[in-house]
């Protein structure tokens, strides 16, 4: 066989001198004979191997392309990942009906995959006002088979350790890290009755499997609409997470009015399909609102991590979205007002990131 090649000219993600990337293409190519077996495909042809994506996360994504084929490796490097959860999930999710990648070989210990190619463009490449009915419906089919799977699912559960080590990263990581500024004992006390008051609003949701990171640039324009990726961090928690998600996403914005009108569409046909949820639309948006403000402030966090820790600091550029989206609820949500006033005595103008 010819095995797959990659050019590493004046490309950061694949350079002569990339170890893990040597090893991935030397698995590869003892993985493909086989697969071109299986599938009945003939000899394995020569190949090229270039960057597919990155994330925030330490994976890397490769396509593998010959002529019409094409396969997707994912770089995993243990210990900071961990492939098991993707496997497991992903056989999960399928067994519902949602189009997630095939793995067809995994090498779980060094952190390796071979995954079928969804394709190249996400719904976050695509999606425009025009067309956003059509793509956010098809999400929603793939959210509700997702929303029936059982809860005995063997996922964890997003339990209040979880929900609270997600929020503290907004004052570890935004407020003394990236603002340098440490909580007096009376924002220390106003924060945790605001934490306490979004995890006991999440903890009170009817639970289904969450996916965690529901947005359109985990969603892929694919046959069948859409393809689901990044999913390996699912559990079983709060009915409105994903599709706050969806809709309140890190990277793209919409009219509140036509959010609420999404919701309002997602609600009804999720009554109708018999997932559990709240009685009334109203008890509905307003857990949806506390929802997305626990994510809005653990990504913020997020963001701040990722530049201070990881040294990527493009991400900070999207907090004055989740600062707007938070000042959004805050208008209607009186029993949060005090969040508010801790942004102002912090000296945080909520529409910049500093």
């Amino acid at each position: 066989m010819t095995r797959a090649t990659a050019s590493a000219v004046g490309d950061p993600l694949m350079s002569e001198h990339d170890v893990r990337l040597q090893q991935l293409q030397t698995w590869l190519a003892e993985q493909l004979p086989a697969l071109f077996a299986e599938r009945e495909w003939g000899a394995v042809p020569a190949a090229e191997l270039t960057p597919a994506s990155s994330d925030a996360s330490f994976r890397r994504y490769f396509r593998w392309q010959a002529g019409e084929r094409s396969l997707i490796l994912m770089d995993a490097p243990p210990p900071q990942e961990n492939c098991e959860p993707f496997v497991r999930i992903a056989a999960l999710l399928a067994s519902a009906g949602v189009h997630v990648p095939q793995v067809l070989a995994a090498d779980l210990e060094r952190g390796f995959l071979m995954l079928d190619d969804l394709g190249r463009q996400t719904y976050l490449d695509v999606i425009n006002e025009d067309n956003a009915d059509d793509l956010f419906a098809a999400a929603i089919d793939a959210l509700l088979l997702q929303q029936r799977l059982p809860l005995d699912s063997h996922l964890p559960h997003y339990d209040e350790a979880l929900l609270r080590r997600e929020l503290q990263l907004f004052p570890e990581w935004y407020v003394q890290r990236h603002l340098g500024l440490t909580f007096t004992p009376e924002q220390e006390a106003t924060w945790l009755r605001v934490s306490q008051l979004l995890i006991d609003s999440a903890l009170a949701q009817p639970k289904v499997v969450v996916h965690r990171d529901f947005m359109p640039r985990n969603l892929m324009q694919s046959t069948p609409n859409p393809g689901v990726l990044d999913f390996q961090d699912a559990v079983l928690g709060p009915v409105s997470y994903d599709i706050t998600c969806l809709f309140k996403d890190a990277f793209l914005s919409w009219p509140e009015a036509r959010v609420q009108a999404w919701l309002h569409d997602y609600w009804q046909r999720a009554r109708a399909a018999g997932i559990p949820l709240q009685a009334s639309f109203d008890d509905f948006l307003r857990a949806s609102d506390l929802m997305g403000v626990q994510r809005h402030l653990k990504v913020i966090g997020i963001f701040a991590r990722i530049c201070h820790r990881d040294g990527k600091p493009k991400y900070l550029g999207d907090v004055p979205r989740f600062f707007t989206y938070i000042r959004t609820v805050l208008a209607r949500r009186p029993e949060l007002s005090e969040l508010g006033e801790l942004f102002t005595s912090l000296g945080i103008d909520e529409g910049s990131s500093a």
